[in-house]
């Protein structure tokens, strides 16, 4: 016997209209700031994230790739 399996239904916040999460997400973001805890970020401190990604994730697309090199078959990402 093979029962049917039902899709599930979002729950919580999932379930919420856009209009609402909007709102909630808002007043999560102000009193982030309010608190001090919200991330400020500059040119230097956007810098340092992105160095430390690209760290964690071993170098990532173009890892191999050095700039004017003749051998290089880098592809242009489209729709990124």
């Amino acid at each position: 016997m093979t029962e049917e399996v039902k899709p599930r239904k979002p729950m919580g916040f999932a379930a919420m209209d856009p209009l609402k999460q909007k709102a909630i997400a808002s007043k999560g973001g102000r009193m982030a700031h309010r608190k001090g805890t919200a991330n400020k970020w500059d040119s230097k401190t956007a810098a340092e994230a992105g160095r430390k990604g690209g760290q964690a994730s071993n170098g990532g697309r173009g890892k191999h790739w050095k700039p004017g090199d003749p051998n290089n078959k880098r592809r242009l990402h489209k729709g990124l």
